[in-house]
């Protein structure tokens, strides 16, 4: 493993040069408790401690409304596919939304790609910084496993006071390291103060709910009956504050708008949400989730039994989004515990 240095000094000089090349967008304070993912061009409006962001990085992944192909029939049927990307840098990306990243990275790599998605995400370069401490009372992060960085970086940053320790991943990663020259080898004793962090850590973090990981999904196939799902259904407001906040949501609505001389337009999908009653809907008004109660059980089944029964891994990653977004007060945590209890 190839470690680095970046002394704290250097890093408005390390924002400013990588900005000089590329767009940076980093974690930027909005009000007392809120924070977005913004474009940067030094450190000073850099959050180095913040909560997630309101939005999760997905939204430089698959933008919320994304033109795939536009076209012309003035002249003949002329057709032509649009992949928006542009060369940026996401600096501070937390690992429970590295995990999201990993995750969609595996959807849409699946039959049949998504080219838009995989294009793009070439285009990304993911600097990660590490929580050294919880973020907030929401969050389930050792929970689900994403406490500690497990890879899908190209640089990661861990705070150790006057400095940064950094771990090179990949190749564009060290390419950074050259260009920008602001970084020295990290020596035994640097590298000793990150284990023991990590140890430290290990001591802070605790599964945040009574129960063992990998018995979640046998829960889930327990509890399709539970009362649980009734209670979060009868409180839901069905605004899809949960799904567009989550970072492995990623269901969408593909829409075709004609311009106004009837002969040219384009082809564009939006973010769409399961909790939507539309959503599930099919030709001849027929909805196969009619309530919301079956919205919000199907919701839970997406992040804790299906995808582990696809792709052998969890969509959920801890981050919290969703309880914080939740204006009915829908807590993960709390409804995974009340599933917990019925089960015991």
């Amino acid at each position: 493993m190839k470690y680095k240095i970046l002394k704290k000094e250097h890093l408005n000089n390390f924002i400013n040069l990588l900005s000089q090349r590329q767009k940076v967008f980093a974690p930027v304070k909005k009000g007392e408790k809120h924070f977005v993912f913004e474009e940067v061009t030094s450190a000073a409006p850099i959050s180095i401690k913040y909560i997630p962001t309101i939005l999760p990085p997905k939204k430089f992944f698959m933008p919320q409304n994304e033109t795939l192909l536009e076209y012309n029939t003035h002249e003949g049927q002329n057709m032509e596919a649009v992949v928006e990307i542009q060369d940026i840098v996401l600096f501070g990306v937390h690992t429970c939304d590295i995990a999201g990243i990993q995750y969609l990275n595996l959807v849409f790599t699946d039959r049949p790609k998504d080219l838009n998605y995989l294009l793009r995400k070439n285009s990304i370069t993911i600097i990660g910084l590490e929580c050294n401490d919880y973020c907030d009372e929401y969050a389930s992060c050792n929970l689900m496993e994403n406490a500690l960085p497990n890879g899908g970086y190209d640089l990661f940053f861990t705070d150790l006071g006057d400095y940064f320790i950094v771990h090179v991943n990949t190749l564009a990663g060290d390419n950074i390291i050259e260009i920008t020259r602001l970084f020295e080898e990290a020596s035994h004793a640097q590298l000793d103060e990150l284990d023991k962090l990590r140890a430290n850590k290990r001591k802070i973090f605790k599964n945040e709910i009574d129960a063992d990981i990998t018995d979640i999904p046998a829960l889930f196939e327990k509890g399709q009956q539970s009362k649980v799902w009734e209670d979060n259904g009868n409180r839901c407001l069905a605004c899809g504050n949960c799904t567009n906040t989550c970072p492995t949501c990623y269901c969408f609505d593909v829409i075709d708008e004609l311009n106004l001389d009837l002969k040219s337009g384009k082809r564009y999908r939006a973010w769409d949400s399961c909790q939507s009653e539309p959503f599930a809907k099919v030709a001849g008004g027929e909805s196969f989730r009619k309530s919301r109660t079956q919205r919000q059980k199907h919701r839970f089944n997406r992040k804790f039994k299906f995808s582990v029964d696809k792709y052998s891994r969890y969509s959920c990653t801890g981050c919290g989004r969703c309880s914080r977004a939740c204006m009915a007060k829908i807590n993960l945590k709390e409804t995974l515990t009340a599933l917990v209890k019925e089960h015991k």
